[in-house]
């Protein structure tokens, strides 16, 4: 969980793998919790969202 800050110092390619790699973790607890009906480290999926939409942002507003 990087913060705002570290993920602007980042290029855009590294931001791009971070943000597929976050996308495979976060499918990946959406469906464990679909099979199981229940996660042991449930918060994990509220940060890894967050954490991906950040990135999004920051994409967002080097495009634009």
């Amino acid at each position: 969980m990087a913060t705002a800050k570290e993920l602007r110092a980042q290029s855009d390619q590294e931001l791009k793998e971070l943000l597929a790699q976050l996308s495979r973790e976060l499918f990946a607890l959406q469906n464990e919790k679909a099979v199981s009906r229940k996660l042991e480290k449930s918060h994990l999926l509220r940060a890894k969202r967050h954490d991906r939409a950040r990135i999004m942002t920051i994409l967002r507003e080097r495009a634009a």
